[in-house]
């Protein structure tokens, strides 16, 4: 590297935020699987803290020698509900489960464990219905596991069922405990190599043990974006993703790195643009930069479709193995600039929801009443779904009923989940809308063969 390249470098990480968000190390528990509950959770145990016993440490010494931060170590599992139907699981057993992955994060000292997942978009078999109705006590009982659901995809439709009983679980794991519901995501179209959480897990389709990175940037990408302003978009375009290329060949290096050290394969980077409540850390003063005077104005959802589609560009030029979510996190309460625009009034949940058919993920980290309705949340799950099945897009939902608060006021998650006001939803019922039950089918479009 030329020395104006690594002055660059060290200036984006000490001026700009720029770090690796996480390294996620992916394990399969398909060799754990037992008859018998207390079994199984003993062979996860084992497992997961003789895979990931060098994981932290290993991170922490390519930080070190690198000057790169990495700001989380994380595991993702094989969806708990598929461990635990070879055990005809409860809803007590399957909070086992958990605590058995909660107690392997502790020991080998991760900071989440995702995978208490269940995917059925297209209906319930085994103990995923019995996953489901756990999810509130398992998170209330548990510190460091994250839980997923997925509700829907373009080859299966939408499952209604799942997506009424989902705004019903949101509420209860809202009342069980404070910080539940940031740790619970409802999915359409989930992907199986996502290093993120809370909706990371491990697919069936990926090898025993891999390696997967989640970088970051928002700060680096806004600094490159000031030395183009007042230029044509096409320059802005073309700076997004020559900064996005900078970015992805750091998260290669170190996933690379990791997957060297620790003996196993390297997966994924995922290029997903993730804020933080930090100063200077912020998509949506991404936007703003490039000329919006507030994130939510008109002109919003079009900057962030360029800036999605130049960070997928410059990142698959820079590494080969591009996976997860790869573009840009919109989650209201770990990014400050849209904070600023909730309480400017410029940014409402229909403006988000509008942007969601262009970010990486959905509404997410959004607080709202907590007296809304199950129905409601239903609704905006429906919803968000409905853009994620027909767009072929993955599209997801973290909803933070908010107890004893109402619009206008803040609630504090601290750390990388900052703080949010609560938000206004609509006051028009969907009760009878979520009631029907049933599929919503699968578009035309998604008939390929």
């Amino acid at each position: 590297m030329e020395t104006n390249q690594i002055l660059e470098t060290i200036r984006m990480i000490e001026e700009d935020n720029l770090d690796i968000r996480t390294i996620t190390m992916g394990i399969s528990l398909l060799d754990c699987i037992d008859a018998d509950v207390d079994k199984a959770c003993e062979k996860i145990y084992q497992k997961i803290t003789h895979c990931a016993k060098d994981l932290v440490s290993v991170g922490e010494q390519i930080a070190t020698e690198y000057g790169i931060p990495i700001i989380n170590k994380r595991i993702s599992v094989t969806p708990i509900a598929a461990v635990a139907s070879a055990a005809k699981a409860t809803s007590s057993d399957c909070i086992k489960y958990a605590q058995a992955l909660d107690r392997a994060a502790k020991e080998v000292g991760v900071d989440f464990i995702g995978g208490y997942t269940a995917l059925v978009e297209k209906g319930f078999q085994g103990s995923e219905l019995a996953l489901i109705e756990s999810i509130p006590q398992a998170l209330a009982k548990t510190d460091y596991v994250c839980s997923s659901v997925n509700i829907g995809s373009t080859k299966a439709g939408i499952n209604m069922d799942a997506v009424q009983t989902m705004g019903q679980v949101i509420k209860q794991t809202a009342e069980k405990s404070d910080l539940g519901c940031a740790k619970l995501v409802v999915f359409a179209n989930a992907v199986e190599d996502n290093p993120f959480m809370a909706g990371a897990f491990h697919g069936f389709g990926e090898e025993d043990v891999v390696i997967n990175v989640g970088v970051s940037g928002p700060g680096v990408m806004k600094r490159a974006l000031e030395k183009v302003k007042g230029e044509p978009f096409d320059v802005v375009a073309e700076t997004v993703k020559k900064t996005a290329f900078k970015i992805t060949r750091m998260g290669q290096l170190v996933g690379q790195e990791a997957s060297k050290r620790l003996g196993i394969s390297f997966g994924i980077v995922d290029l997903s643009l993730a804020p933080t409540p930090a100063v200077g850390d912020s998509v949506a003063e991404i936007l703003e930069e490039m000329g919006l005077e507030s994130v939510g104005t008109h002109g919003t959802t079009a900057a962030l479709a360029l800036l999605n589609d130049a960070v997928k560009k410059g990142g698959v030029m820079a590494c080969n193995h591009v996976g997860g979510l790869s573009g840009a996190f919109i989650p209201v309460s770990e990014d400050a600039g849209m904070i600023d625009g909730v309480e400017a009034g410029s940014l409402n949940l229909e403006k988000l929801e509008a942007m969601t058919a262009i970010c990486s993920v959905g509404l997410d980290m959004i607080a709202i009443p907590g007296d809304t309705p199950a129905e409601s949340i239903s609704g905006m799950i429906a919803d968000e779904a409905a853009i994620g099945v027909v767009n072929h897009k993955t599209t997801a939902v973290r909803i933070i009923p908010a107890q004893g608060k109402q619009i206008g006021d803040h609630i504090e998650f601290g750390g990388l989940l900052g703080s949010a006001p609560v938000m206004k939803t609509n006051d028009a019922s969907s009760t009878e809308f979520i009631q029907r039950g049933g599929s919503i089918p699968a578009p035309l479009h998604s008939f390929k063969n």
